[in-house]
Protein backbone atom coordinates (compact mmCIF):
# COMPACT_ATOMS: atom_id res chain seq x y z
CA UNK A 1 0.00 0.00 0.00
CA UNK A 2 1.29 3.30 -0.64
CA UNK A 3 1.41 5.75 1.45
CA UNK A 4 -1.05 8.89 1.66
CA UNK A 5 -0.07 12.47 0.75
CA UNK A 6 -1.53 13.60 4.03
CA UNK A 7 0.75 10.52 6.15
CA UNK A 8 3.81 11.93 4.15
CA UNK A 9 2.96 15.50 5.52
CA UNK A 10 2.47 14.22 9.11
CA UNK A 11 5.83 12.36 8.60
CA UNK A 12 7.80 15.40 7.48
CA UNK A 13 6.48 17.81 10.34
CA UNK A 14 7.08 15.23 12.79
CA UNK A 15 10.44 14.74 11.74
CA UNK A 16 11.56 18.51 11.57
CA UNK A 17 9.90 18.73 15.12
CA UNK A 18 12.25 15.83 16.72
CA UNK A 19 15.17 17.39 14.98
CA UNK A 20 15.01 20.72 16.41
CA UNK A 21 13.88 19.18 19.77
CA UNK A 22 17.29 16.88 19.74
CA UNK A 23 19.14 20.49 18.77
CA UNK A 24 17.71 22.14 20.89
CA UNK A 25 17.97 19.66 23.93
CA UNK A 26 21.82 19.29 22.49
CA UNK A 27 21.90 23.10 22.52
CA UNK A 28 20.88 23.53 26.30
CA UNK A 29 23.32 20.87 27.46
CA UNK A 30 26.30 22.93 25.72
CA UNK A 31 25.01 26.06 27.85
CA UNK A 32 23.68 27.48 24.35
CA UNK A 33 19.87 27.33 25.29
CA UNK A 34 19.63 31.05 24.72
CA UNK A 35 20.48 30.61 21.22
CA UNK A 36 17.13 30.91 19.31
CA UNK A 37 18.24 30.51 15.71
CA UNK A 38 22.05 28.42 15.84
CA UNK A 39 21.54 28.51 12.03
CA UNK A 40 21.95 32.14 11.81
CA UNK A 41 25.07 32.27 13.63
CA UNK A 42 26.94 29.59 11.74
CA UNK A 43 25.66 31.76 8.49
CA UNK A 44 27.32 34.69 9.97
CA UNK A 45 30.52 33.15 11.17
CA UNK A 46 31.19 31.73 7.50
CA UNK A 47 30.21 34.43 6.09
CA UNK A 48 32.37 36.90 8.21
CA UNK A 49 35.44 35.04 8.02
CA UNK A 50 35.15 35.68 4.04
CA UNK A 51 35.64 39.28 4.15
CA UNK A 52 38.96 40.69 5.62
CA UNK A 53 36.96 43.90 6.51
CA UNK A 54 34.18 41.39 8.84
CA UNK A 55 31.46 42.93 6.75
CA UNK A 56 28.80 40.32 6.96
CA UNK A 57 25.49 40.08 5.33
CA UNK A 58 22.42 42.55 5.82
CA UNK A 59 19.34 41.19 7.14
CA UNK A 60 17.45 41.25 3.74
CA UNK A 61 20.47 38.69 2.74
CA UNK A 62 19.82 36.76 6.14
CA UNK A 63 16.39 36.34 5.52
CA UNK A 64 16.92 35.16 1.97
CA UNK A 65 19.65 32.69 2.76
CA UNK A 66 17.30 31.02 5.90
CA UNK A 67 14.19 31.03 3.25
CA UNK A 68 12.29 33.29 6.78
CA UNK A 69 10.83 36.73 6.39
CA UNK A 70 13.10 40.16 7.40
CA UNK A 71 10.92 40.32 10.45
CA UNK A 72 12.05 36.90 11.72
CA UNK A 73 15.64 37.75 10.91
CA UNK A 74 15.32 41.38 12.74
CA UNK A 75 13.78 39.33 15.99
CA UNK A 76 16.65 36.55 16.13
CA UNK A 77 19.35 39.56 15.91
CA UNK A 78 17.71 41.47 18.15
CA UNK A 79 17.75 38.31 20.90
CA UNK A 80 20.98 37.14 19.78
CA UNK A 81 22.30 41.00 20.24
CA UNK A 82 20.65 41.38 23.51
CA UNK A 83 22.66 37.83 24.40
CA UNK A 84 26.18 39.53 23.49
CA UNK A 85 25.98 36.83 20.25
CA UNK A 86 26.67 39.43 17.91
CA UNK A 87 26.69 43.64 17.45
CA UNK A 88 25.32 45.75 14.19
CA UNK A 89 27.16 48.49 13.35
CA UNK A 90 26.15 50.91 10.53
CA UNK A 91 27.08 49.75 6.97
CA UNK A 92 28.79 52.24 3.91
CA UNK A 93 25.24 51.94 2.95
CA UNK A 94 23.18 53.73 5.44
CA UNK A 95 20.44 52.07 5.06
CA UNK A 96 22.19 48.67 5.89
CA UNK A 97 23.53 47.48 9.18
CA UNK A 98 26.60 45.18 9.55
CA UNK A 99 25.70 42.24 12.10
CA UNK A 100 29.26 41.00 13.26
CA UNK A 101 30.29 38.40 15.44
CA UNK A 102 31.80 38.69 18.80
CA UNK A 103 33.77 36.90 20.03
CA UNK A 104 31.30 34.91 22.47
CA UNK A 105 29.04 34.54 19.02
CA UNK A 106 32.32 32.73 17.42
CA UNK A 107 32.72 30.64 20.48
CA UNK A 108 29.17 29.81 20.05
CA UNK A 109 29.33 28.62 17.18
CA UNK A 110 31.44 25.75 17.50
CA UNK A 111 29.09 24.49 19.81
CA UNK A 112 26.28 24.93 17.24
CA UNK A 113 28.15 23.01 14.65
CA UNK A 114 28.55 20.22 17.45
CA UNK A 115 25.25 20.26 18.37
CA UNK A 116 23.89 19.96 14.54
CA UNK A 117 26.64 17.14 13.68
CA UNK A 118 25.46 15.26 16.62
CA UNK A 119 21.89 14.81 16.31
CA UNK A 120 22.51 14.36 12.62
CA UNK A 121 25.01 11.59 13.28
CA UNK A 122 21.82 10.21 15.92
CA UNK A 123 19.45 11.16 12.96
CA UNK A 124 21.01 9.22 10.02
CA UNK A 125 22.13 6.19 12.34
CA UNK A 126 21.83 2.68 10.66
CA UNK A 127 21.46 4.64 7.73
CA UNK A 128 24.12 3.24 4.69
CA UNK A 129 25.84 5.25 2.54
CA UNK A 130 24.03 4.42 -0.24
CA UNK A 131 20.37 5.21 1.65
CA UNK A 132 22.12 8.15 2.82
CA UNK A 133 22.91 9.20 -1.01
CA UNK A 134 19.10 8.09 -1.46
CA UNK A 135 17.78 10.19 1.31
CA UNK A 136 19.69 13.06 0.10
CA UNK A 137 19.06 12.96 -3.47
CA UNK A 138 14.98 12.60 -2.23
CA UNK A 139 14.94 15.91 -0.02
CA UNK A 140 17.09 17.89 -2.86
CA UNK A 141 14.07 17.18 -5.19
CA UNK A 142 11.30 17.72 -2.67
CA UNK A 143 13.19 21.17 -2.01
CA UNK A 144 13.43 21.81 -5.75
CA UNK A 145 9.67 21.09 -6.29
CA UNK A 146 8.67 23.01 -3.27
CA UNK A 147 11.05 26.07 -4.17
CA UNK A 148 10.09 26.40 -8.20
CA UNK A 149 6.58 26.43 -8.89
CA UNK A 150 3.99 27.81 -6.40
CA UNK A 151 1.02 25.38 -6.84
CA UNK A 152 -2.21 26.55 -8.91
CA UNK A 153 -5.34 26.76 -7.62
CA UNK A 154 -6.58 23.46 -9.45
CA UNK A 155 -3.54 21.37 -7.76
CA UNK A 156 -4.83 22.74 -3.91
CA UNK A 157 -8.31 21.61 -4.20
CA UNK A 158 -7.63 18.26 -5.80
CA UNK A 159 -4.40 17.29 -3.12
CA UNK A 160 -7.15 18.28 -0.28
Amino acid sequence: MHPSVQELEILARQVNQAHRSAVQAELNALGLGEVGHPLLLTILQSSCGQDPEGQCHAQRDLAQLLHISPAAVATSLKSLEKSGYIRREPGSDARRNRVILTQKGQEAVSGCQNAFTTVSQRMLSGFSPEEREQLLSFRRRMLHNLREAPPSQSQAKEEC
